[in-house]
């Protein structure tokens, strides 16, 4: 098994032990009735957000470098054959995932290419199944599965006319004219995004591959652009050994790919410099020179350009020949996507998960020190009337009758304050509701359809951006104020009536707003320069409007999503608390009533007390034991022994 394999089970195992980490606390906190409708969606956010945990890894390459035969060298050697189809010549023609989803059978999901006549994005598509074409996929015969797998290498011959309808073909590009055959006819992909859902042991564990078509896809898929390469959390960027960088090859790595984190340069075929003619030293610095030259004018540390032989590696890690598959270097790739992906991803994940949890765990820490507080106070008021007469008791009610009209003055107060509260939650969605989007896309296509410059298209994208940064401002504003209103009403109560409070959640849109600047950064290195443009541009440019709508819709939804979430959240802790006094109070004045009508002895009421002070301080030391299980469950790391 190879490290990256063996890294990404024990990632998986990782995030098994947080969850049953995460369920046993949950399970004491609903026993010790410390919950409540905030805690309880903080815990479904963080579950849901574990159990959708994906690790993507994109391959990026021009056709015949061997993309699909590295990913089954890297993923699918154990299976003992080639998963992906692999030969020469192109044998990936639309973009295609590799996952795994339990709720449908395996199967390959395929997108036919005339959607891109429409106005949608492959993402849209993704929720309108029924116009999917679906094939079974039988896993248990391998020769079925690479028949099946063949149709990402599917095309058609349609005319240049249907061709530039989806953006496919460019009459002003010189080498588009050589892709024309004798019937006037080119050749494109049949189908325009394939999903293959196979229940490989890592795809089940969250691991999704994309396997990219030729770099020309990567200017004419907005999906690929937009979506799916830039969300990846590694992108694999695949040369030939014996033809190092092209021209369009420093075009994408400039424009789409980049140096940063999770990206690396794969040299592949360096078996073509095997020479029997040659030495060993002589071919090594033969890949040593070609890996500096790559290095060199894709701007990058030489560490991150990894020669290697994918088909070698496969047919190593098969036959199981160790010396062989250390002639490949497949290992010094799968190590250093090993300790640099992993390590990141979990990173990620425990920083995602880090401020629920913290507030989870504030949450019932503060519920109970405040039922704890209110059992202190009122054990040390019985024991203060021992040996006192009735008119202190009665002293004693007045006081606590006192303090609930003081309490219940608050709460009138409180009622202004949430007309307040909901005032301004509407007026949120006033500027970040979904109707107003969609108004924003349909005025920019209308000015896109009647606007055949250059300058006319741009503006009306720019106009969608500002617009979209703009209502995102105004609510982000909203949430301020509500924020401020709300910190002002925690501390009276925390003050007034000593309610354990602390600030209330903070909550900022400006994730979003960065979403949309680096949308609009991807449109302007597409198309921000180009001074004339013909009508296929044009189309092209429509095509990827539709894209840019559509991950603005995403970044718009979950906005949405998150607003509501922290508009449930940030009054819980005080409606917990208020509740929790309440209740606190009403006990108080029961117990002290029973006492001056003798109904209960003083000495019983005490005893009862600090039976209830004892469960309480257990309750705390399992509370304190669990959250103590869950913090080093996040920090864990697991180990799995090799197979």
């Amino acid at each position: 098994m190879s490290t990256l394999v063996q890294d990404f089970k024990e990632y998986s195992a990782w995030r098994q032990g947080v969850v049953a980490a995460l369920q046993n606390y949950r399970s004491f906190v609903s026993q010790a009735e410390l919950s409540d409708p905030a805690s309880e969606q903080r815990f479904n956010r963080v579950l849901a957000r574990l159990a959708d945990d994906k690790l993507s890894i994109a391959f990026v390459a021009e056709f015949s470098r061997g993309k699909s035969e590295l990913i089954n060298s890297i993923f699918f050697a154990d299976y003992g054959q080639r998963i992906l189809p692999s030969s020469a010549g192109r044998t990936t023609m639309c973009p295609t995932e590799l996952l795994y989803d339990a709720t449908i059978p395996p199967c390959i999901r395929l997108l036919p290419i005339e959607t891109r006549a429409e106005s949608k994005s492959t993402s849209e598509f993704k929720h309108q199944p029924e116009l999917w074409t679906v094939l079974p996929l039988d896993i248990n015969s391998g020769d079925g599965m690479l028949e099946a797998f063949k149709q990402v290498s599917l095309t058609k011959y349609v005319s240049t006319d249907e061709a530039k309808k989806y953006g496919l073909y460019d009459e002003s590009d010189p080498d588009s004219s050589l892709t024309v055959n004798e019937n006037g006819q080119v050749e494109i992909s049949l189908w325009r995004h394939a999903i293959i859902n196979f229940p490989h042991p890592l795809l089940q564990q969250g691991l999704v591959i994309l396997d990219t078509p030729g770099l020309n896809a990567i200017g004419t898929e907005p999906e690929l652009t937009l979506n799916l390469i830039p969300n990846a959390h590694a992108v694999l960027f695949i040369l030939a050994a014996d033809t190092g960088v092209t021209k369009s090859d420093i075009d994408v790595w400039r424009n789409h790919i980049g140096a940063g984190a999770g990206r690396m340069v794969v040299l592949n075929k360096i078996d073509s410099m095997w020479d029997e003619l040659r030495s060993a030293a002589e071919i090594e610095q033969q890949i040593d020179k070609q890996v500096t030259s790559v290095a060199h004018m894709l701007t990058l540390d030489k560490k991150n350009v990894f020669p290697v032989s994918a088909q070698k590696g496969l047919v190593s890690k098969i036959n199981r020949d160790a010396d062989m598959l250390a002639k490949s270097r497949l290992p010094a790739l799968e190590n250093a996507l090993s300790n640099e992906l992993i390590p990141a991803k979990r990173d990620i994940i425990c920083q995602q998960l880090g401020t629920d949890i913290d507030a989870l765990l504030l949450s019932q820490n503060t519920m109970l020190n405040s039922r704890v507080r209110s059992v202190v106070e009122q054990l040390f008021e019985f024991k203060s009337l021992r040996g006192k007469n009735k008119n202190v008791v009665e002293h004693m009610m007045k006081r606590i009758d006192a303090e609930k009209k003081d309490f219940d003055s608050s709460l009138l107060k409180l009622q202004g304050t949430r007309t307040v509260f909901t005032r301004l939650s509407t007026e949120v969605y006033t500027s970040l509701g979904m109707d107003i989007l969609k108004e924003d896309i349909a005025k920019a296509r209308a000015a896109m359809e009647k606007s055949t410059f250059s300058a006319g298209l741009r503006d009306a994208v720019k106009a969608f951006f500002d617009q979209a940064k703009r209502n995102l401002d105004l609510s982000d504003k909203k949430t301020d104020e509500i924020t401020e209103m709300m910190t002002v009403m925690y501390r009276k109560f925390s003050t007034e009536h000593g309610l354990a409070l602390s600030l209330p959640m903070p909550f900022s849109l400006d994730k979003y707003r960065q979403e949309i600047v680096m949308i609009e950064g991807v449109y302007q290195k597409q198309f921000g320069t180009a001074t004339l443009w013909t009508t296929s541009r044009a189309i092209l440019m429509q095509k990827f409007f539709d894209s840019i709508a559509s991950r603005v819709k995403q970044s718009f939804v979950q906005a949405n999503r998150d607003v509501e979430a922290w508009l449930k959240v940030i009054m819980a802790p005080l409606e917990s608390q208020i509740r929790e006094h309440k209740e606190q109070l009403k006990n108080r004045m029961v117990s002290i009533q029973r006492i001056h009508l003798a109904t209960d002895s003083l000495e019983e009421k005490i005893s009862s007390f600090e039976e209830m002070q004892a469960s309480l301080d257990q309750e705390k030391a399992k509370l304190t034991m669990l959250e103590t299980q869950l913090r080093e469950a996040l920090k864990a790391h697991v180990s799995l022994p090799e197979e």
